[in-house]
């Protein structure tokens, strides 16, 4: 089984439909915490919809779609980090990430997100990757910020949530940049 270890006791695994229970045992600890932050399919509220989210990334992976991976701390899922959109054909892809308060503050995500980016630069040949947040998301904004991203813009009033609208930033890095950052470091 695929799994890559990130620092200390903390590990990058797929997540599939048989870790239904598990994953909806973490939204239930993440709900509250990601769901401002999060699109409202991915935060399900039962085994019922956990499943389907499962379902839905594992459909979409077996297409060279969209993928998720879930961050262990200690064995135990603390939160993830995904492809939500992926295409060799436009050379591009879009990551994100979520985490319940336990994962917080580790530098788990950066680490995880920036091994999503380097196999999709390396590996699999693509050339843009973008990331979407809340403008109003300063964690998320962070991520972005350490993975090298440059802010594009900002798309007004495009995330709804609550009755609200919300504006969204748009984060991007190419594969030049990505391998320049890399060597750099």
């Amino acid at each position: 089984m695929f799994s890559l270890p990130l620092r200390g006791d903390a590990r990058l695994e797929p997540l599939e439909i048989w870790h239904a229970d598990e994953f909806a045992a973490h939204l239930d600890r993440a709900r509250d915490h990601i769901r401002p932050w999060v699109g409202p399919a991915f935060v399900t509220d039962d085994l019922d919809g956990a499943r389907g989210t499962l379902a839905r990334y594992a459909e979409r992976q077996a297409a060279d779609g969209a993928r998720l991976y879930g961050i262990r701390l200690g064995g135990t899922l603390v939160g993830g980090v995904m492809f939500t959109d992926f295409s060799t054909a436009a050379g591009s892809c879009e990551i994100g990430c979520w985490t319940e308060p336990a994962g917080e503050g580790h530098g788990l995500v950066t680490q995880a997100c920036g091994a999503l980016l380097d196999w999709a630069f390396t590996t699999r040949g693509l050339f843009r990757a973008e990331w979407h947040c809340r403008a109003d998301n300063d964690r998320s904004s962070a991520v972005a910020r350490r993975l090298g991203m440059t802010l594009e813009g900002v798309r007004r009033q495009s995330w709804p949530f609550e009755g609200v609208r919300h504006d969204k930033e748009v984060w991007a890095v190419l594969a030049p940049e990505w391998r320049a950052g890399a060597a750099a470091a």
